[in-house]
């Protein structure tokens, strides 16, 4: 069967419904969604029971960078910079530095067993240098684990930003396996200008995408996420004209707007957190429709070759060196090491040589394949029991967002605090208005018997009340909490 306009959207549904619900039953067996998505997309395939042929890289690549971009941003949207901050240099070593040692380690590794010649072997090493957290916190959360530190805000980091340094190392990489003449110096200023631009441009359209969302009057609430996307797709689009990496600016740009108060911000996050996870399905269905079962199989030898020693040796490896200079337990060591998990970013990336023509570029975008999935089903089963087994996973914190948790996304520069208002306050039996309440702090959200309230000046306060108090500064809080905690004469 074959894809036309007649039958596209038929098909893509079906395909769509399919992977939703094989999605929601692999949370029961812990298996990452990523494996159901791939899977349902080879079985669709040409070799598959739908016998759908879908064979062209081009568009799949095309596919995969605009997915990228809503699955970044997303990301960088939901990262919480003062969560992150304490890390930041650890999570940027381990996305820099970290993904060059797996390069080259693995890189090295592929030169001595196989025949491909040392430049393709560490193209090969760059492709799979990135790691995809996106399975690894769908795991966490239907587990319901947490983990001690600052092992999620590390892992966040370091998985949002180290595909930009992987698809620099593919490109300049594959630039030297078609221009054999050129050296590796040679690629350093191009390394150099990807990285300093697309950091610059990420923050520069971050503060402008900022105003222009703030300040812009539309009349339909739907339509600022509508505008999010285009300032996403032009700060991707114009990075990369200039010479920068876009990748990079998009999530850095995402990053300072998601730590901003932002004009319906609330429901820009909830649409992009929905298109994500679309751009998801369709990214992994595209791939697993893109694979041929029949050419992996010839490969399998190599791949569990090249599986095992990234997952044992060059990902540890890589982890250790780059963590030398900052202080961390030896266990969240060790679990950083095992959440490497390769996910579709290596497969969108093992495209380039296709579409670049070099020799061995099927072998090379059927071994990355084989590797993918193998890290998937092999760390991503096994993540919970790993947390567990190393003491990292964090059992007395809850997993569930609390009121505060909402709001603080919502006005993540403000100061906020939970109230709870006691039997013999004041303020029981009392509305809003009669209160003499700080001009400097305003309540937010009221939590009574189970169910959440939207105060006004007319709302009558009730024992037990919990309050979500909003202030620019912790004077205003401290007010508002001697204000409620006031006790009847």
């Amino acid at each position: 069967m074959s894809l036309n306009i007649e039958n596209i959207l038929l098909i893509g549904s079906l395909l769509l419904l399919v992977s939703i619900i094989a999605g929601k039953t692999s949370y029961r067996f812990g298996v990452p969604t990523l494996i159901l998505f791939l899977a349902v997309g080879m079985l669709s395939g040409s070799e598959g029971l739908g016998g759908i042929r879908f064979d062209d890289p081009q568009i799949a690549q095309f596919i995969g960078i605009v997915s990228l971009n809503f699955i970044l941003f997303s990301g960088g949207l939901d990262t919480n910079w003062h969560q992150v901050k304490p890390v930041l240099w650890q999570g940027i070593t381990l996305s820099t530095v970290g993904v060059l040692i797996t390069a080259i380690s693995l890189g090295t590794f592929v030169w001595l067993i196989t025949d491909f010649s040392l430049v393709e072997s560490l193209l090969l090493g760059s492709i799979v240098s990135s790691t995809d957290a996106a399975a690894v916190f769908s795991i966490l959360r239907s587990k319901s684990l947490s983990l001690k530190k600052n092992l999620r805000p590390t892992l966040e980091l370091e998985s949002g930003s180290n595909d930009p340094m992987a698809y620099v190392l593919t490109i300049a990489f594959l630039t030297l396996v078609v221009h054999q003449d050129m050296s590796v110096v040679s690629i350093i200023p191009l390394f150099l200008q990807q990285m300093v631009f697309g950091a610059i441009l990420g923050y520069v359209f971050g503060r402008i995408s900022k105003l222009i969302i703030n300040r812009i009057k539309l009349d339909f609430e739907g339509l600022y996420p509508v505008l999010v996307i285009a300032l996403m797709f032009l700060t991707f689009s114009a990075t990369n004209f200039v010479g920068g990496n876009g990748f990079l600016a998009i999530y850095i740009c995402a990053v300072y707007l998601g730590n901003q108060n932002l004009i319906h911000k609330r429901t820009i996050l909830k649409v992009y957190d929905g298109l994500a996870w679309l751009m998801q399905i369709v990214l992994f269905l595209t791939l697993g429709l893109l694979v041929f079962p029949s050419h992996i199989l010839p490969v399998v030898g190599i791949g569990l070759l090249v599986s095992v020693f990234l997952i044992i040796i060059a990902r540890p490896l890589s982890v250790f060196l780059s963590l030398l200079p900052f202080r961390m337990p030896i266990r969240s060591r060790f679990y950083i090491s095992w959440v490497g998990l390769r996910g579709a970013v290596p497969i969108v990336f093992a495209t380039y040589p296709l579409l670049a023509g070099i020799d061995k570029a099927d072998m090379i975008f059927n071994i990355v394949f084989f590797v993918s999935v193998s890290s998937v089903l092999l760390q991503g089963t096994t993540l919970g029991i790993v947390a567990k087994w190393l003491g990292v996973a964090d059992k007395k914190k809850e997993t569930t967002s609390s009121s505060s948790e909402v709001f603080k996304a919502e006005y993540p520069t403000a100061s906020m605090q939970e109230i709870i208002i006691a039997p013999n306050a004041y303020a029981v039996n009392k509305t809003i208005a009669e209160l003499s309440f700080p001009k400097s702090a305003n309540i937010a959200m009221i939590h009574r018997d189970g169910n959440y309230l939207t105060p006004t000046g007319s709302t009558v306060l009730a024992a037990n009340d919990i309050l979500v108090v909003l202030s620019n500064n912790e004077e205003g809080l401290s007010k508002a909490q001697a204000c409620l905690s006031a006790t009847s004469v």
